[in-house]
C-alpha cells in the first residue's frame, strides 16, 4: 500500500445531482394543480347586506378673526369683546363640535389674538385653527 496514490472510486464529484431537485419540484408542481380546482370552489352563504355611503355630517366652521385695531369679528360680523366667551361656550356645547378657524391680522397685537386663543380654550373648544397666507412667490 503506497501512501501517496488514491483509487479511482475516492474522487471527488463536482457536480450537482439534479434529480432531487427534479423530484421534489415535481411533486410541488402535482400539489399545485390538484389544490387549485379545490380553491376555486367556495361555500355560497347569504351575507347581510350594509350601506357604504360614508355620512357626511361634517362639523361646521367658526372663523373669528381680530383685525389690526383689536376688533372682533364671528363669521365677518363685529363682535364686542364681553360677547366673545359666551359665543364660544354655546360653540363648545354644540355636538359635533365646530372648528374654530383663528385669523389675526398682522399688525394686530399678539395680545388681542392670545385673549380670544385663551378664551376659545377656557370654553372647551378642542379644534382650533390658524388661518395665514402663503407667501407670493
Amino acid at each position: 500500500m503506497a501512501f501517496g496514490t488514491q483509487d479511482d472510486t475516492d474522487d471527488v464529484m463536482n457536480e450537482i445531482n439534479m434529480t432531487p431537485l427534479v423530484d421534489v419540484m415535481l411533486v410541488l408542481l402535482i400539489i399545485f394543480i390538484i389544490t387549485v380546482p379545490v380553491m376555486k370552489h367556495a361555500v355560497n352563504i347569504d351575507l347581510p347586506r350594509a350601506s357604504s355611503t360614508p355620512q357626511d355630517t361634517k362639523p361646521q366652521t367658526v372663523r373669528l378673526s381680530v383685525d389690526a385695531q383689536g376688533r372682533y369679528f364671528w363669521n365677518e360680523q363685529q363682535v364686542p369683546e364681553a360677547d366673545l366667551e359666551p359665543r364660544l361656550q354655546a360653540a363648545a356645547a354644540l355636538n359635533p363640535q365646530p372648528e374654530l378657524h383663528l385669523r389675526g391680522d398682522k399688525e394686530a397685537r399678539y395680545e388681542k389674538v392670545a385673549q380670544a386663543l385663551a378664551a376659545a380654550q377656557r370654553s372647551g373648544l378642542r379644534k382650533i385653527g390658524f388661518v395665514t397666507e402663503p407667501e407670493p412667490r
